[in-house]
């Protein structure tokens, strides 16, 4: 029963980090990218490491995705499509 969650997880990460590499717009990749960690924070759980599932939601997800959007706002690229 848990095979299938693993793989449509997977798929989600897959399917996140793809978009975060092909959409033209800076902020919906950061987003996607982050939506990728988080699936990767979820597929981690579900594999029984939650030590390392809560890590990857703190700086994979969490952490970056500020950094991302400081640095995207300090470039004054904000809102420019």
């Amino acid at each position: 029963m848990l095979e299938p969650m693993i793989l449509l997880v997977c798929a989600c990460i897959l399917t996140s980090g793809v978009l975060a590499v092909a959409l033209s717009s800076p902020l919906a990749a950061i987003v996607s990218a982050g939506l990728a960690g988080l699936f990767a924070a979820i597929s981690f759980l579900l594999l029984a490491a939650p030590d390392v599932a809560m890590a990857e939601a703190a700086i994979g997800s969490g952490l970056s995705i500020f950094i991302f959007l400081y640095a995207l706002r300090k470039t004054g690229y904000w809102g420019q499509e």
